[in-house]
């Protein structure tokens, strides 16, 4: 079988050609021939079909008859050479006959008659393959000229298309043949015979031949000849290779027709109509520019989409042959004796695509858009001046034209290219198009800083070249004289008008940022803006009139400027304003006036359009601390509450509608009411957007009604408003911050709805496929799917307001049996389920028990982080002996009282929660045990326990504080002066702040309280610096009739002092009693004196509490936590009861005690009766406030932070300070805390805040990006804070706000004052 017959070779053609057929599509999709050789020489590796190829068959029989009988000798002979074959191995074997075939002579022979066999095979397959190819061109030549014989019947021009076409080849002689027909010499039907050919040759041979120079101007000949079928066949043409050709191709095509449109328009001067002569776009000139016109806009707007994958030259000559077509310009002039005006391309592109479209597309790309600008810039910025000039001439003759722009934009918007187009214009409404068609390509210059630089520029009839601002100067004032359009939903007509264009170009400078400081943050631009508002405030009354609509639209662009940094400023504290008065003014005082005397009218609905695009303005101002910070003296919350009450009570009077009956006339109206009452509510609402606006907010008695609106709109996930990013999470996180805000929440069905949810991620399974597809077991504590809700609840419960208004006197349900079910709707609810689960009802309630319990044990160790809510929970519910016998269960053999505990996470869990409610003191004052086991031979190092007390070793040996010389030289300063004299206080300041800067880690405590003292009796001796009156100490625990004026100091043994406080004061007292004797700063029999201190104090300030009943928890009775300030001035002064009673009763006159010392001023009757009834403390709506304020100008990084993770730096900041930083610093610092705050001012209770977030600026950025940053702040100590390091940065911020923070800290409180 080596020799091969003919019949064998027919055989092999024949299977090779079904290969070749088998595998043709991957051979086409090969880049390359190298490719494509690869890929049939690895075919094998590749196709897994290759065995079962009839020609791979066929070579395997061939091969195997050509040399089977020699690799059975050869095998044989392997077999007969015992002990080799097993020592060579079966592969070594298989090598050795294989090498042995190949160098046989049967092998060398097959492989030659296979060669030449296949080499005669594939020749013969070449060769038929050419024949079919000439066969196939000839077809191509008969179809060629039986369609050169035809006649071609399509009529259409630049719609054409010819994707349904077939070209036929021309040779170079035959496509010069038809560059010589298409001579102008030649009579018209040999030119139209010569473009039926060309349109028939493909592209890309007309323009490679050689005639191509000649055969284009004869092409822009015939485009301007007056013959219309000899234009139309040169369209046609164009049309296809735009259709169907490359980009090196069409831009050939595209210069060449803008090149002749340039040219017809300079040499023709078409003249446009005037007065009530029309423009005909059906004579034969204007069809013809019209439709070469169309085609350029047609690819214009196609082209972008593939440009950047070719040359920027190409894009370039495009670029340019259009804007030199476009800059074609003549002079013209308006007023009586106007002057001859004439078609330019800009009036037919401006019909075509009045919106600029084309040149939005080119500029969106940053690769197209850098060649237009730097053209512009060097080339054609002509064409700018001339879009300018446009905007010039029609703000210019804006008088004159009156009411027909209406009806012009409504003629212009509902033109139609196609059928129905209009044929005939007037000479306005082409003009009217042109400025459409140039107010669009100013808008998306304006958009970027390169087409910003293009001004100043010059314009025509004006000495001096026009600006930026200039120009939006016109164009403001060119959008007041627009007559009044129909307020609501425009249609396309009505999005024509100049009103509709001019606020779109304003829009979108207003929402960028960089746009809007260039063009809209200017004196200039704002005090053209309220013109017509500071011309309305000189009336006695405001009326809206006809400038209904332009009121509207300028309060959008203000509003948008107000939530800019840039524009807020401006608005605030620029007094470039002429009022009515005639005073110097800042456009806020402009703004918030004409409010306020818009809420005052009688609101019709056009009034309450314009009051609300207004009062929503004056919103992105008090939204913000700095804003409110200026708009505090105007009442504008009690003008928007009134407004509300009177727009609620009309509300009410609407009947409600019933189903079925015909609609009432008046039921317009009152959608209206009701849209306006929820308008003023909302802004009401943006009160609570700080903590001095929610202070506000809470006075005006709307509350209740505003969270409930915030609540329908919470759950539907709407952003606050248009000018917003984010939704309602900072706002709500803002509000539970306070008694009154989480009163609120739980009211309107907040709270519940977070439970709710929390639960049915957490215990219920989402749908029914997982019973097919089971939840995968959660990795984290907390897991993914219940984050949103941990995270929502911790915002929820973060201070301890909230933790007393929601858990305040709740007892626990304790169910003896609970339903599967049953889920819970309150936060005591939750606590019951997932947190006190002391018996196996509950047990057995949870799907999940460990991943449910664990929950709760993560909730509640971010709840016990404020330690008011810590003795809260544990005086009402026992949390700690709950713990500890879950801890006891959890031991191998509890029965022979040697506790081996079993470590799983819920036992790390609560091992970590205990330390934390057991442990007080800064970072390195304990020690948390971490809640992940460690790998090696123990998993978890830390001492787990079951019973008190605390073992030792999570506190670490309390450092000692050695005597010093440097404590000798501050004592020294002490005992040298007296606090009575005039500069004493300058003197103690200026050593203050050098001792701490220099030599602070060498100050003891004992200084700090002798300077606290010697500071407390200098002020409080003097008028200046007594703050509050002084109120006569009545102690009720005294005999009537002393025999000691000073009362006897009571022992633990035969004293009921202790046993008059409070549970929970009773468990603050250990807790300040274990903390003391940690530090060394107490002995063992303090208890008897911290506990009249505690009683004495309490009776102090309930003298001066304001008589009032209220709803709120807080309030009710005595102040609901315990007092840590009390608790920091006794260690502070080692345990001496009588000197901390002196020192707290003299500091109570001071101002620092107002906002150090938290139950201070709870309730006190010396705060404004609606203050002292708010439940708002002064910590929060002055501090928190100003911190806020201050943040986002000293660190805008760690501002944003906050703000992205729908936090607020107010919360955190009340938890440090209502607990004096216990748990977060160390006492040396809280020692410095304190007096500093004394002896340099209250203001540097903010500075310190201030200091100590600037301090931790990069974790909190790190956590922001995990999502975390609640949870960080709350449960993590301050890590590495030394007040001696940042007290110089806080004097920094006391030269630069303390005329500003300490003067509403003294406002405060106007009684005392």
């Amino acid at each position: 079988m080596s020799q091969l017959s003919a019949e064998d070779e027919a055989e092999l053609e024949t299977l090779l050609r079904r290969l070749l057929r088998s595998v043709k599509e991957r051979i086409r999709g090969a880049p390359s021939v190298e490719c494509a050789e690869e890929l049939l020489l690895h075919l094998e590796e590749t196709d897994q079909n290759f065995h079962n190829y009839e020609l791979v068959k066929y070579l395997r029989r061939y091969i195997e008859g050509a040399l089977g009988r020699v690799i059975e000798e050869e095998m044989e002979g392997c077999a007969r050479m015992e002990g080799q074959a097993i020592a060579c191995g079966q592969d070594t074997q298989v090598h050795d006959v294989t090498r042995r075939a190949r160098e046989s002579a049967e092998y060398k022979h097959m492989m030659q008659t296979l060669k030449n066999t296949m080499m005669v095979v594939v020749e013969s397959l070449i060769n038929k393959f050419e024949e079919d190819q000439l066969k196939k061109e000839e077809m191509h030549r008969r179809s060629h000229r039986e369609q050169l014989d035809g006649h071609y019947m399509d009529n259409c021009s630049d719609s054409d298309s010819s994707f349904s076409q077939s070209y036929g080849f021309m040779k170079q002689e035959q496509l010069q043949a038809v560059a010589g027909k298409l001579d102008q010499a030649q009579p018209k039907e040999v030119r139209r015979e010569a473009l039926q050919a060309l349109c028939a040759a493909p592209p890309s041979d007309v323009l490679a031949c050689e005639s191509w120079s000649s055969l284009r101007r004869s092409l822009s000949a015939a485009l301007a000849d007056p013959d219309p079928e000899l234009s139309e066949k040169v369209l046609r043409f164009f049309a296809k290779t735009f259709s169907s050709s490359p980009l090196n191709i069409t831009r050939e095509i595209y210069t060449s027709l803008a090149k002749s449109l340039e040219s017809d328009f300079l040499v023709q001067k078409l003249s446009l109509p005037s007065g009530s002569a029309v423009f005909d776009i059906n004579k034969p000139e204007i069809s013809r520019l019209l439709k070469q016109m169309r085609l350029l806009n047609d690819f214009q707007k196609e082209v972008p989409a593939f440009w950047i994958r070719h040359p920027e030259k190409y894009m370039e000559e495009i670029i340019e042959s259009t804007l030199s077509l476009l800059a074609v310009q003549f002079e013209y002039s308006s007023g009586p004796q106007c002057t001859e005006k004439f078609l330019e391309p800009g009036h037919l592109i401006a019909l075509l695509d009045i919106r600029a479209t084309w040149f939005r597309k080119w500029m969106h790309g940053y690769y197209s858009r850098t060649v237009v600008l730097r053209l512009l810039e060097r080339k054609y910025r002509s064409l700018i001046g001339g879009a300018v000039q446009q905007c010039v001439h029609f703000h210019e003759s804006r008088s004159a034209i009156g009411d027909q722009v209406a009806d012009m934009a409504h003629v212009m918007g509902q033109q139609q290219i196609g059928a129905a187009q209009r044929m005939l214009y007037t000479g306005r409404e082409l003009g009217y198009a042109h400025f459409a068609h140039s107010l669009s390509v100013l808008g998306c210059l304006l958009m970027y800083a390169h087409g910003r630089r293009l001004f100043p520029i010059k314009v025509k009839k004006r000495k001096e070249p026009l600006s930026l601002m200039d120009l939006i100067v016109i164009l403001i004032r060119t959008m007041y004289l627009d007559p009044k359009p129909q307020l609501g939903a425009l249609s396309h007509a009505d999005a024509l008008s100049p009103s509709s264009l001019l606020m779109e170009l304003l829009r979108t400078l207003g929402d960028r940022t960089d746009c809007a400081d260039e063009c809209l943050h200017c004196g200039v631009i704002v005090e053209t803006l309220l013109s017509p508002v500071v011309a309305s405030l000189r009336g006695t009354q405001v009326t809206v009139g006809p400038q209904e609509a332009a009121l509207v639209n300028v309060a959008d662009i203000l509003a948008r400027m107000a939530a800019t940094e840039r524009g807020l400023s401006l608005f605030l504290y620029d007094r470039g304003l002429v009022s009515a008065d005639g005073e110097s003014t800042s456009a806020a005082d402009v703004i918030v006036r004409f409010t306020q005397r818009l809420l005052a009218c009688e609101c019709g609905p056009g009034v309450a359009h314009v009051a609300g695009a207004f009062v929503f303005t004056c919103r992105q101002m008090y939204n913000t601390c700095e804003g409110l910070h200026a708009l505090r003296d105007y009442g504008l919350h009690d003008c928007i509450a009134q407004a509300w009450r009177k727009a609620s009570s009309l509300a009410e009077r609407i009947p409600t509608p019933v189903p079925g009956a015909s609609p009432d006339p008046s039921s317009q109206e009152a959608q209206s009411i009701l849209a306006w009452e929820e308008t003023l509510l909302d802004s009401l609402l943006n009160f609570a957007a700080t903590p001095k606006g929610f202070l506000l907010l809470q006075q005006t008695g709307a509350i209740h009604e505003c969270v409930s609106y915030m609540f329908t709109r919470f759950t539907k996930k709407l952003q606050v408003s248009r000018c917003e990013k984010f939704g309602y999470g900072v706002m709500v996180t803002q509000v539970a911050a306070t008694a009154p805000g989480v009163a609120a929440l739980q009211s309107s069905g907040f709270v519940q709805t977070i439970v709710v949810d929390l639960w049915s991620a957490l215990e219920c399974e989402p749908e029914d496929v997982r019973v097919v597809q089971p939840r995968p077991t959660p990795m984290d504590p907390i897991d993914r799917s219940c984050r949103k809700s941990f995270l929502a609840l911790v915002n929820l419960l973060y201070s301890s307001y909230a933790v007393w208004e929601l858990l305040g006197q709740q007892q626990l349900p304790n169910k003896a049996e609970y339903s599967l079910r049953e889920m819970p709707t309150s936060i005591i609810d939750l606590i019951d389920r997932l947190i006190m689960i002391n018996s196996d009802a509950k047990i057995h309630s949870l799907f999940n028990y460990e991943q449910s319990h664990t929950f709760g044990l993560r909730l509640l160790s971010m709840m016990i982080c404020s330690l008011d809510s810590l003795l809260l929970l544990q005086s009402q519910y026992r949390i700690s002996e709950m713990l500890l016998q879950g801890q006891k269960d959890n031991t191998v053999a509890p029965s022979t009282g040697r506790e081996d505990f079993i470590i799983d996470g819920l036992s790390v869990e609560r091992n970590h929660v205990l330390v934390r409610m057991l442990a007080v003191g800064g970072p390195s004052e304990r020690r948390l045990p971490s809640r992940a086991l460690q790998k090696g031979s123990d998993p978890y190092p830390w001492k787990m326990f079951s019973s008190f007390p605390l073992p030792k070793c999570y506190f670490p040996e309390a450092p000692k504080m050695p005597h010093t010389k440097q404590d000798s030289e501050m004592g020294a300063f002490l005992t040298s002066t007296r606090p009575a004299d005039r500069d004493w206080m300058v003197c103690c300041r200026g050593m203050y702040s050098k001792i701490m800067t220099s030599k602070s880690a060498l100050i003891t405590e004992n200084v700090l309280a002798d300077l606290l003292e010697k500071t407390v009796l200098h002020l409080s001796a003097s008028t200046a610096g007594c703050f509050f009156p002084v109120v006569e100490f009545k102690d009720p625990t005294a005999d009537p009739v002393p025999a000691d004026p000073v009362p006897t100091r009571p022992t633990a043994a035969n004293s009921a002092t202790c046993q008059s406080l409070s549970p929970l004061e009773q468990l603050g007292v250990q807790i300040t009693l274990r903390y003391g004797e940690h530090l060394r700063l107490l002995d063992g029999d303090s208890e008897a004196d911290l506990c009249l201190l505690v009683q004495r104090c309490r009776i102090l300030l309930t003298q001066q509490r304001a008589q009032g009943s209220s709803q709120l928890y807080c309030l009710r009775e005595r102040f609901p936590g315990y007092d840590w300030f009390v608790s920091t001035v006794f260690l502070l002064v080692r345990g001496d009861g009588e000197r901390a009673w002196d020192l707290l009763q003299r500091l109570s006159g001071l101002l620092p005690s107002a906002f150090l010392w938290p139950s201070r001023l709870h309730g006190s009757v010396h705060l404004p009766a609606e203050v002292a009834q708010s439940g708002v403390p002064p910590t929060y709506s002055c501090t928190a406030h100003y911190v806020e304020m201050l943040l986002k100008v000293e660190v805008p990084l760690v501002s944003s932070a906050f703000r992205m993770s729908g936090f607020t730096p107010s919360q955190i900041c009340l938890q440090w300070l209502s607990q004096c930083f216990w748990n977060y610093l160390d006492w040396p610092e809280i020692c410095q805390y304190v007096c500093t705050a004394v002896v340099m001012g209250a203001d540097y209770q903010v500075y310190m805040c201030m200091a100590v977030l600037r301090h931790l600026q990069q974790p909190i950025l790190q956590h922001a990006q995990t999502q975390d940053l609640q949870v960080f702040l709350k449960e993590e100590p301050i890590q590495g804070f030394r007040m001696s390091d940042h007290l110089e940065y806080m004097e920094n911020l006391e030269r630069r706000y303390r005329a500003m923070v300490l003067t509403d800290m003294k406002s405060v409180i106007p009684k005392a004052t």
